[in-house]
């Protein structure tokens, strides 16, 4: 689908119809005038090594490349952004490459999300600092698509996103792996004995195979998905291995994609729609995504200026069907699988009658015309609507008096026997203490308690880890047990599995009702009725209140301190206050 979608080419010459002339370029502010600091503009970038005719009167396009040694999801974005350059080139622009931050999600500790919003912010005022037309960005871990994608939208300049693509599939003697998913099962297995130090040295070799992000359904795939059903990326751009020579292809259409957008005008912002946003969630929904995704999409909408909330994602859910049967919330195939059964336009094509069909994208002037000719090429890994994975979406939004402005659980990941329960509750005050007591047998934890872990929020994380998967004591799963009802405010590896109840709002750290529990309090799970209830009176809350004492302050300087200043709760995204909210930033005078 990539190689065969393609817009029109058209005539490189400055004037010629359809193109902007020099003068009316944003980057003709720094190069075209005759006073002295565009002198120097042109003085400089002689000084870089280009000729006058290589970029006088051309489209600047900024090559945002999240690259870097310690990012094994983007450690070939290096050699792509030559490809992207290619296309910037062929179309007639000129080519400028960036690093920003690359927020690797293995390494980066205490997690990625606490970065999240830097690398946004770095997006946005490098786009507008810089002579720049239009820009290519390049991620695909986890945080980085949406921090990309939220910069851009602030910045509002044509943009186009290049996905790092997933890797290669795993391999382990005669199991087809799929990265994250299987550690967590592996891992599981070794605590309960039935594998040993061994198996995890092989293990640790076949797990991830190659450059790219993870290659089953998680938080990485997803949130590429959600790119591309916005439409910021080239058709089918999301599910390209990493290492396919058509990722190589992908990346240099990118490239001429974003020379088109300038000359055509086209802004980030006439994509990134109110529909397109819809669509989004759609997308995110049928194909069992992450939970993640619920917390990038809002933010990512509130920069468009679009306001998405979660009755909106538990609204869509009611009515799109998980038809991906990827891992983890499907339970056979991963990225590559579902790339050559027709990627995302295939998957499109099964639900049309979902979707905002008239609405522009990077390279269409309708989405309709995008998945003209797309279709599905194995019916068991993306399913028919008569043979879905699941009959409603695969993220479910709870509400009760543990999490009044709401939780979200990935139920099509959990055992069915979980969905409706009620147990006491464990509760643990921070991920190190329970860490440490999980596998104590003193606690008494059974197969029918709830584990709870609070302090692992916004600001009690700090960053909102990915805390959620809590683990089964040890001893229970010996005896056989995989899953348990656990409660946090914390968020989850979209590669994880478990009922695993996430993003309870407000937080524990800010007295939310998590702060107010208590070990042996009775909890209630019903997802069919969107329902999460603490046993606890009112009376009794409240007396819980009063003796409650605000957790001292983790930052005392720094980004930290900007941090626990101005991040919103999960449900309204965790964008920074004063980045979120509307108002217009003017362009600097270059002159």
């Amino acid at each position: 689908m990539t190689d065969r979608t393609t817009t029109e080419p058209q005539s490189t010459d400055p004037g010629a119809s359809g193109r902007k002339r020099p003068e009316e370029l944003r980057s003709h502010q720094w190069y075209g005038t005759d006073g002295l600091r565009s002198f120097s503009h042109r003085a400089r970038t002689r000084q870089l090594g280009y000729l006058p005719e290589e970029h006088l009167g051309k489209p600047v396009v900024a090559i945002l490349n999240t690259w870097s040694d310690i990012n094994p999801c983007h450690v070939h974005l290096r050699e792509r952004a030559q490809a992207v350059k290619r296309g910037v080139w062929q179309a007639g622009g000129f080519p400028l490459e960036f690093p920003v931050s690359t927020l690797s999600e293995t390494f980066q500790k205490p997690t990625p999300m606490l970065y999240r919003n830097l690398l946004a912010l770095e997006t946005e005022e490098l786009l507008r600092s810089y002579p720049v037309d239009g820009a290519v960005l390049m991620g695909g871990c986890d945080k980085s698509t949406p921090a990309l994608l939220m910069g851009a939208a602030s910045a509002g300049l044509p943009a186009v996103f290049v996905p790092a693509g997933p890797m290669l599939p795993g391999h382990w003697r005669n199991e087809v792996l799929g990265s994250g998913t299987d550690m967590w099962k592996y891992w599981d297995d070794k605590r309960a004995g039935l594998i040993g130090d061994c198996e995890m040295q092989e293990l640790e070799s076949g797990l991830a195979r190659s450059p790219g992000h993870c290659m089953t359904m998680g938080t990485a795939s997803t949130l590429t998905a959600a790119a591309e059903a916005l439409g910021v990326t080239v058709p089918g751009a999301s599910s390209i291995p990493a290492v396919d020579s058509g990722h190589d292809r992908m990346a240099a259409k990118a490239g001429m994609t974003a020379v088109d957008l300038v000359h055509r005008d086209r802004r980030i912002g006439d994509i990134l729609t109110r529909e397109a946003f819809e669509d989004a969630v759609t997308t995110v929904l049928g194909l069992g995504g992450s939970t993640n995704a619920v917390i990038h999409l809002i933010a990512m909408a509130g920069r468009a200026g679009v306001t998405l909330t979660l009755d909106d994602f538990d609204r869509i859910a009611r009515t799109v069907p998980v038809l991906a049967n990827v891992r983890p919330g499907g339970r056979t195939y991963l990225m590559e699988d579902f790339h050559f059964a027709g990627g995302l336009p295939g998957f499109l094509s099964r639900i049309p009658d979902l979707l905002h069909l008239d609405r522009p994208t990077v390279t269409h002037d309708s989405l309709r015309g995008q998945l003209a000719g797309a279709r599905v090429h194995h019916d068991d890994v993306i399913r028919p609507r008569e043979n879905p994975v699941a009959s409603e979406g695969g993220v479910a939004v709870l509400r009760g008096n543990l999490c009044p402005d709401g939780a979200v659980i990935k139920h099509i990941a959990a055992e069915p026997h979980l969905l409706k329960h009620t147990g006491p509750a464990v509760v643990f005050d921070d991920y190190k203490t329970m860490q440490r007591t999980i596998d104590d047998p003193s606690l008494g934890i059974t197969a029918d308690h709830v584990l709870v872990l609070r302090n692992a929020g916004p600001k009690g994380g700090p960053g909102m880890p990915e805390y959620g998967m809590l683990p089964i004591p040890r001893y229970l799963l010996q005896q056989g047990v995989r899953d348990m009802v656990r409660i946090s405010d914390a968020r989850m590896s979209g590669t994880s599995y478990g009922t695993c109840v996430l993003h309870v709002a407000p937080e524990s750290y800010i007295g939310g009702p998590l702060a107010l529990v208590e070990t042996g309090d009775l909890i209630t799970l019903d997802v069919e009725a969107r329902s999460l209830h603490l046993h606890v009176d009112d009376e009794e809350l409240g007396r819980r209140r009063e003796r409650w004492t605000p957790p001292p302050t983790r930052y005392e300087r720094g980004y930290g301190a900007l941090y626990d200043d101005q991040i919103t709760q999960a449900d309204t995204g965790c964008d920074f206050a004063f980045l979120a909210r509307p108002g217009k930033v003017a362009d600097p005078y270059a002159g």
